[in-house]
This record gives structure tokens, sequence and C-alpha cells, in this order.
């Protein structure tokens, strides 16, 4: 197929377009009938290549039924694509009907799409999940002719990634002629992708077409017109700068990597808006209306800025956008080219983004994520193996489908990449504990759910058990959370229980970039009222900060390592880094830098790992562990992306012992049994397995409900079996995903035989971001948060008033105190969030769009 039919060849010639070579590939590959994997640089026509083989299909062959089934992992951008596909559609005057299908459809439209589905579904991989439970799945898929999945490496090697591979799993055994497609612009390991998708589970079945070349991306970064801060990490000293850009740009996204901190650099934006230039806000705790309303005023072109999370980085497609702003280290170069792709959306022509780092590390940060661009080089984990909760729920999904027959299940199952190496002794556990519980639960009639007859097929119950599976279907286990309720309104979004907890009536937040004060809590939801005066305070939110990469740290050490590289920061920067060697030493590319020094009565020791900050926190843990039962008495410590620090009552001595490489033996299975980590491991897992439903017919479970539910049965699996295959995985995911086990591995193989342990009279230029830090996780007792009020103090004790620094007390608290917490008149500032010190002067309303 080396050319268009009619009536594609015109509308291609009508906008002065030739088919791209991939384009033609995926179009060969479909008449082959092969899969396909297609990596293409963002702008590239990626999607309508994905598409155009259906399209000239089902234009050439009409008939009804589902042709093709489209997996996204964002319901925005299952709407977008449809929007976009429309325009084709139309203009051509197919006879085609594109419709979504995602947890926003209505129950009517989606009942109509299972009687007379249209001929394209664009959906999700939990939605899917819920078309291949249902009786009628076989009829539903039987004429299914391609799988197209997007953004698939935002999908492989996650918990969604593993309910997808099961789900094509089983749509191969349904539909087995379907080809597939995944759609990509990022991806650093093609080889497990083409695995993925492929039918068999091997890589070598699916043919890779991978595009080089397109326009490199304009990469600038944009430092504060001050002096730069020494820590923190939301930004907002730059508000100003940020604010100017977005000024002089037609669009702009601004990009930010937590939801407190979108709400607050929205904020700074809104204080700077002299020019009332419409600006919007965008993270996944606002109201599905709220996010559509964002989204259909910049495909509208209402909207000059929206300041968005994660939210918004997969595939959206306004070709209206002319740059994109990422405040804050982007933590990843995938990551980075993935958001900076938003903007212009133009293969051959060149994106343009800003980087705003918020402290001097994020700086060498950036550095170093911008040198990786320049030579096209890639992060990024392989997908690892499929978890067993994940396995537990497609099990039951598939009975409530029809009966199957283990060995048929498990001959299945195994052809999805992620379980291909799934021992049958996994699977037959796994499938007895979906059946009763285990032994341990199984005379319990709550948790029998299958039943095997005579010939040895498995039969779901009842309905009763394939409603609850229909209700509770999904992988993503939100940490609690309250509704926002405007009194006598409508709901804004959501919040983390806890932090409603620390509410009092009159109390007043930031949230959904509007100043509310918070007047009661009903069953479901906190009531407010808009206009919230004086310190307002900003939701955080749990593992809401993305993780550094392992790539983007070792080129952090480089650059650290190696003056020759400091051309590539700015004048502040490498006058930091030359003090640091004046005063203690730079740490090492391949070894690891501890220091220790006295002050305020305590001894401090700052390990520089750059592993990243979950594997600083859990390497905290078992290093002060350590350090109790030497004798230091620890007092507490904290963990950034760049370092680890503790403090103690006595001065440690024996530094290497504590970083010795078995801590990763009984230290870490004993900090593990103590900690509450498992029990919240176990109730996530647990909650996606089924053993513990989120919602019921008729109500929803309260979260302090599941919690003290899961409480009970683990306490009861530990005691009566041990070895129960959620305890199985609850431990395997425990050291091998939460823990960042493997990433402390990494710091303690470097160190063996390479640590180089200074004893300083007072502390070093590196070590002063982490002290001021936010983040602390005390070990026991109460030790009063001193340092942050003695910032500048630190910064003087540390520069010894040389010229390069000398900065004014105002300048330095400045740099100390914009972070999670407060923005003052008539600078943006901040302070601590555990002082409950947040955002001041807000705007009364400023809605989403």
């Amino acid at each position: 197929m080396g050319t268009l039919p009619e009536p594609f060849a015109a509308w291609f010639a009508g906008r002065g377009w030739t088919p791209r070579a991939h384009q033609v590939a995926l179009l060969r590959a479909a008449e082959a009938g092969e899969s396909a994997l297609l990596i293409a640089p963002t702008g590239g026509g990626k999607t309508l290549a994905g598409f155009l083989p259906s399209l000239i299909d089902l234009a050439a062959r009409p008939r009804p039924g589902l042709h093709t089934l489209y997996v996204s992992p964002l319901k925005a951008l299952a709407v977008d694509i449809a929007r976009n596909l429309m325009a084709p559609v139309e203009e051509m005057g197919l006879p085609i009907r594109i419709e979504t299908r995602t947890g926003d459809t209505p129950a009517n439209r989606r009942a109509r799409q299972r009687d007379d589905p249209p001929h394209l579904l664009l959906t999700t991989p939990e939605s899917l999940l819920l078309l291949l439970s249902n009786p009628e799945a076989g009829t539903f898929f039987a004429g299914l002719g391609a799988v197209v999945v997007d953004e698939i490496h935002a999908l492989a090697g996650t918990k969604r990634g593993d309910q997808l591979a099961l789900g094509l799993a089983r749509l191969a055994s349904l539909a087995p002629a379907a080809r597939r497609v995944g759609l990509s612009a990022t991806v650093a390991h093609p080889e497990p992708l083409r695995a993925f998708l492929s039918p068999s589970g091997r890589a070598e079945d699916v043919r890779l077409v991978q595009v080089r070349g397109g326009a490199a991306p304009e990469l600038s970064v944009q430092l504060p017109a001050g002096h730069l801060p020494w820590g923190g990490h939301m930004g907002l000293a730059s508000a100003p700068e940020i604010y100017r850009k977005i000024r002089e740009a037609r669009v702009t996204i601004v990009f930010v990597n937590t939801r407190a901190q979108a709400e607050l650099v929205f904020q700074a934006l809104w204080k700077l808006n002299d020019d009332a230039l419409p600006i919007a806000l965008h993270h996944g705790s606002l109201t599905v209306e709220q996010r559509r309303k964002v989204e259909a005023a910049m495909a509208a072109g209402r909207l000059r800025a929206v300041v968005a999370t994660a939210s918004l980085d997969l595939g959206i497609d306004w070709g209206d956008v002319d740059q994109v702003i990422q405040v804050g280290a982007p933590k990843g170069v995938a990551r980075l080219l993935q958001r900076v792709g938003r903007a212009n959306h133009r293969m051959d022509e060149p994106s343009r983004a800003v980087l705003v780092p918020a402290n001097r590390f994020e700086v060498i940060e950036c550095a170093a994520a911008l040198e990786a661009v320049r030579h096209e080089e890639l992060d990024g984990d392989p997908p690892r193996p499929g978890g067993l909760d994940v396995l537990a729920q497609h099990l039951l999904a598939m009975a409530c489908h029809a009966p199957f027959h283990p060995d048929d299940l498990y001959a299945e199952v195994t052809r999805a990449a992620p379980y291909a190496a799934l021992p049958r002794r996994d699977f037959d556990d796994v499938l007895c504990f979906v059946e009763d519980g285990g032994y341990a639960l199984r005379a319990y009639d709550r948790f029998r759910k299958l039943f095997r007859d005579a010939e040895g097929m498995v039969h779901v119950r009842d309905q009763r058990v394939a409603r609850q599976l229909r209700m509770n279907l999904g992988t993503i286990v939100e940490t609690p959370m309250i509704k926002v309720r405007l009194r006598g309104g409508p709901v804004l979004g959501e919040v983390e229980e806890w932090f409603v907890s620390t509410l009092e009536p009159g109390d007043n937040f930031m949230f959904a970039g509007q100043a509310l004060r918070f007047e009661a809590l009903d069953a479901m939801s906190a009531i407010v009222t808009r206009g919230g005066e004086g310190e307002l305070r900003v939701p955080t939110y749990a593992g809401a900060r993305l993780p550094l990469s392992t790539w983007l740290a070792a080129r952090v050490r480089e650059i650290l390592h190696d003056p020759q590289k400091w051309r590539l920061l700015p004048g502040p920067v490498r006058d930091w880094l030359r003090l640091q060697g004046k005063r203690s030493m730079l740490p090492e590319k391949d070894g690891l830098l501890i220091e220790t020094f006295p002050r305020g009565g305590r001894w401090f020791l700052v390990a520089y790992g750059f592993e990243g900050r979950l594997a600083h926190q859990t390497l905290g843990m078992l290093v002060t562990k350590r350090m109790e039962r030497a004798g230091y008495a620890p007092m507490g410590y904290l963990a950034t992306d760049y370092v680890l620090a503790a403090w103690s009552a006595f001065e440690p001595t024996e530094v290497e012992s504590l970083f010795e490489e078995d801590i990763l033996g009984e230290d870490l299975e004993e900090w593990m049994a103590e900690s509450s980590m498992l029990r919240r491991t176990f109730r996530n897992i647990a909650t996606i397995a089924g053993l513990i439903e989120k919602n019921h017919p008729g109500h929803e479970k309260r979260p302090r409900q599941m919690t003290m539910n899961s409480d009970l049965i683990y306490d009861v699996l530990r005691k009566h079996e041990p070895d129960h295959i959620l305890l199985r995985a609850t431990r395997q995911e425990a050291a091998g995903g939460l823990t960042d086990v493997a990433r402390i591995g990494l710091v303690l193989a470097r160190a063996k035989g390479r640590i180089r342990h200074l004893r300083l009279d007072r502390v070093s230029p590196l070590a002063v971001p982490a002290l001021i830090e936010e983040g602390r996780e005390w070990v026991a007792g109460g030790a009063e948060d001193a340092l942050l009020a003695e910032a500048a103090a630190l910064v003087e004790e540390v520069t010894g008033g040389e010229e390069i620094f000398a900065e004014t007390l105002a300048e330095v608290t400045e740099g100390v105190r914009v972070r999670a917490g407060v923005v003052d008149k008539p600078r943006h500032r901040e302070r601590h969030p555990r002082r409950n010190r947040f955002v001041r002067s807000a705007p009364k309303s400023v809605t989403g769009a």
C-alpha cells in the first residue's frame, strides 16, 4: 500500500501534506496483518498513523460492529483523540462512528454501546476490563480488527499496564486476528514494549517502526532575577519571570511536579496578573467538570496559560501552544521530553521550553537534563514483572465473563509479557485466594467468590460477586480523600482526608485556585465558603513528588565531579561548588562522600547519595537504626533527591560501618516488620485483589473502615497463614518498589571501599540546602525544628562572609522560604508546611478557566 486511496489522497493533498514514511510503514504492516510499535517524535502524526489503516479499511468495506479499540492512559487523552479524529471522518464523509468509553461516560451511553458498538471505541485499561468481564464480551469483540495503545511507555511497567497486558491476552483469545499498534515518542527500552504488544509475548513478532530526527527542542533555563535560593522545590522566586514569559507568548503550559505546587504557582501568577490574562489550573484533584472546562477552553484558544501537573503530560494536541515552562527540576529526561512535546506539536518545527529550577541543586539537575537532550539520550527502567494483586482481579473478571479451566487461563495469562515467567504455583495460589480467600479465610462466606464444577471448570459464585467486582475494579488505590464542596454549591474537587483532619472551622486554605474558608465536615464532604482571609494553607498530597531517575542522578554526579562541566552552570552555582571544594570536597562520581560536623549542640551526618528521595528516605530509616545501636543517639533525619542527612546527640565515628551492604539484610527485614509500611502496602494490594472493598452495593465505605478491616485481616494472615499469596505479594512490592531497595543497593555498592568521610568543624556549602529543606522524618522523641529559623545564620556560617555570597538577611530568607508554604506581599515567599504557614493574599475567586 504505497499510495493512499481516495478520498484519503485528496484529503492529504488539500492540506498540503504527503504521507510520512512511518505512516506508510504502518499501512504496510496492517496490510500484512502485523502488529507494530511506532516510536516517533511528538508532532509526527503518530495518532493518525495508528488509525489510518482502520479508517481506510472501514471506508473500503463498511460494516457494523467494533473495528478498532484505542486504549489511552488518560480519559482526557481519549476525549481529545476522539475530537481530533472526527475532523477527517466528517470532512471525508466516512460512514464511521467514533465514541469514547471511560468512567465519565453516562450509563445510558454505555448500555447503548454494548448493544450497538461504534466502529472506533476509545477507552482506558479500567473500562476495557469492565467490557471483558461482561458475559457478552465474546460477541462484542468478535469483529475486532485492531488495538491501538497510545503512550504505551506510560503504561508498561505499571499496575495499569499489567491490567492492560492481561486484557490484551484475553482479546487475543476472543479476536485472534486483531493486530496491535503501540504509539510513543519517548522509549528507552523498545524490546520490552514490543513484547508487551505481542499476542505471543515475543518481541520479534512485533514490527518496530522508529523515526529518527525531527527538529531538536529549544531549551533554556530561567533563574530568578534576585539571588538563587539555596533550598526549596516550589520555584516561586521565579514567578515574575514566569509571568513575563507567559505575557510574551501566545499560549503556555506551565508544568509543575505536584498538585500543591500547582496551586501555589497558579496563585502567585494571579497576584502578578495585572493584564488580566486568562490563566487556568489543571490537576487530578479537581472535578471532572472543571478539568473538562479547562481542556475545552484550551482547545478553543480562550486561554493564555494553564498551570498543570502530570494530568496534561500525555499526548493532548493543542497546536497553538508555543511554549512550555517546567517549574522545578524535571526528574527525568523522558518526562521532560514528553512535556516539552506539548509545545508546538509539530515534528519539523522545534518545541520551545523553559526550565525553572527552584534551588541550586536543581540548577545542576536541569543542566544534566539539557545535556542529555542534546545527546538524544533517554532514561527509564525496563518494565517489572506483573503484580499478583492485578492478576487476582483479572481472574475474577474472567470468571464473571464465562467459566474457565485453570490450565487454559494459565496458558493465556503467560502470553502476556509481564506474566511470561509466572510460576504455576503463584497462579494456582492466586486462583485459590480468589476462590475462597485461602486457608485462613475460607471459613468466612464473604470471601467465597468462585467454585469449581465436577470437570474442574471455575465459575463465579453469583451475580452479587460480579456486581461487587465491577464496583471495585481498578488498580489505582487512592489515598483517603474528602470532597471539597461549596456551601449550597458544587463540588470543587478532593483533598486528602488527613489534611481535612487538621482544619478547624474558620481555617482558610487554597484549592482549585480559590481562597476558601473551612466551615464544617459532613458525612463525605468538607463544606467551604469562598473568601478566606490571612494566611492560606495549601493541601499537599502523599507520594506526589516525582522520583529522580537513576540515569539523571548519575549525570548530576558526573557534573559535580568534573569542573570542566561547570561551564554549563550559572555563576552563583559555580561559586557554590568552588566554595564546597575549598571547605570540604566535591562528591566523587563513583564513590560516596559523607560529612560530619557539629552544630547547635548536635552532630550532623550528611551523605551525598544522589539516588532520589524515596531511596534516601528508606536508607535514613536503616542508617539511624544502626546509629541507635552504636550509641550515637540519633534524633532525626531528612531525605532529599540528592542527600541523606541525620543528626544525633553524639558524634558518629565509625561512619563506614553505617553504610555496609548487609544493611539490606536483617536490618531491612527488621525495619519492614516494625514499620507501618507493610500494612499500608497490604491494604493497597488487598484492595486491588478484591479482598477489601472500596464500594459496596448501596453505600461507599469510609477510608477509615477500609484501614481497620485490612489491619485485622493482615494480623490474621500473619498469624495463621504467613505464606499467604497476598503477604508474599506485599513483601515483594515493599522490598522492590516502595522502599526503592534497588537504588539503595546502588548507593551501597558504589560506596564499598570508596567512602570518603570528612570530619568538618562546621556545615559545608552543599549541606546547607538539606538542612533548610522540608520533609524531616523523626526517629524518636521530638526535637525542635530550629534550623529553618536559623537559615540566614547557616549561610553566614558556611560562606564566612565572602563577597560572592554577600546576601542580605531578607534575600537569604527568600531562598529558604520559597517552598511549600507562604506567599507574602510584595515578594513571593514560602514557609515550612509543618508550621502551617501557607499562601496569603490569594485572589478571592479565581475559576478554573
